[in-house]
């Protein structure tokens, strides 16, 4: 059974549910904001199902609710963001306040966030950018859930990344010939988003083999015996080393936990996992290159070919369709968020 939601009506009981538990309004609607358009993007697992563990993550004093992200420029293009152990979302939308007139400006800036939290669908911080005009690539490190390659200890997140560029107009733009979608990659470095093993745990359900392995190191397709294993790196040792350098980029480099050292994204136990995110801006002009007319060239190129998309466009189409008819959420969710929202 599931309710049918308007994504405003949505995002008002997020923020309300969030504001009960001492987040700041500005928090509060930085993250409800990113957790709906989560779903509208058909990406659930990153959505509002996300919302009763921050809660009680906040009731617990792991995310601060009350943290006001600290911005600082120590270098003329760089950017440094201290999220005070409250969310990603509000931290990262302040660094990118001021880092993105910096690379309109400069042609380049880096953009670090240190002690952080989940950063969500970083497919959409990259398209805050890139509908700037910019080529930006995010990096985020979470806790540990892969091991080295050869290793047998978690020592890795699944550590996603993003990139995002201006698409140019017609149909090399998107879906449907709309022309301001830009061109958005987000993946995850484990074969699969641990997100989506914790939703098939909450169901019920099996995963497929080749996504993680139990707490023996046995592969499995129980999701519940995965969680308590480790997840599987896409490509093998190329996926694996490419996790270790998300780590060295968001959290060494931002002075964050590394994913060994961070609590669970997924409880309300022990302290903030003080994780990090680091963002690279890029602005076209400044290599004096044609830009659009050469990345109009590849996508055409890439859209001539039969049965091909581009990466984002389908997001982008379930968008619209949510703005239009709704936003389906499980029946129980719902009423487990109207209950915190004191509506039940």
């Amino acid at each position: 059974m599931t309710v049918v939601l308007r994504p405003d009506d949505l995002a008002a009981l997020c923020r309300t549910v969030l504001e009960r538990v001492g987040v700041l309004p500005a928090a509060a609607s930085s993250v409800a904001g990113a957790l709906v358009a989560a779903e509208c993007m058909g990406i659930p697992s990153h959505g509002v199902a996300r919302l009763p563990q921050y809660a009680d993550q906040v009731a617990t004093g792991k995310v601060r609710g009350d943290a006001v992200p600290r911005v600082e420029t120590p270098l003329p293009a760089t950017v440094r963001v201290d999220a005070g152990c409250g969310f990603a979302y509000p931290a990262l939308e302040a660094g990118l306040d001021v880092a993105v007139p910096l690379a309109q400006r400069m042609g380049c800036a880096a953009l670090g966030v240190t002690g952080s939290h989940h950063c969500g669908v970083a497919g959409l911080h990259v398209e805050r950018a890139a509908r700037q005009g910019l080529v930006a690539l995010l990096f985020a490190n979470t806790p540990a859930a892969m091991a080295p390659w050869g290793g047998n200890r978690a020592s890795l997140g699944t550590n996603p990344l993003a990139f995002a560029c201006p698409a140019p107009v017609g149909e090399a733009a998107g879906a449907e010939g709309v022309e301001h979608d830009p061109l958005v990659m987000d993946l995850s470095l484990s074969t699969v988003a641990r997100g989506k093993i914790v939703a098939a745990a909450r169901e019920g359900k099996p995963i497929p083999e080749g996504w993680a392995v139990d707490g023996n190191g046995s592969p499995t397709t129980d999701a519940r015996a995965a969680l308590g294993g480790m997840l599987l790196p896409f490509g093998g040792a190329k996926g694996a080393a490419l996790a270790l350098m998300v780590e060295l980029l968001a959290a060494s480099l931002t002075g964050s936990n590394h994913a060994y050292e961070a609590t669970s994204f997924l409880d309300a136990e022990g302290g903030p996992p003080r994780t990090g995110q680091c963002m690279l801006l890029l602005a076209p002009q400044a290599f004096g290159a044609d830009f659009a007319g050469r990345a109009a060239a590849l996508l055409g190129h890439v859209l001539d070919q039969p049965s091909t998309r581009l990466p984002g466009a389908r997001r982008f189409e379930l968008q619209r369709r949510a703005l239009r008819e709704g936003v389906a959420l499980p029946w129980s969710l719902h009423q487990d968020l109207l209950r915190r929202a004191g509506s039940a």
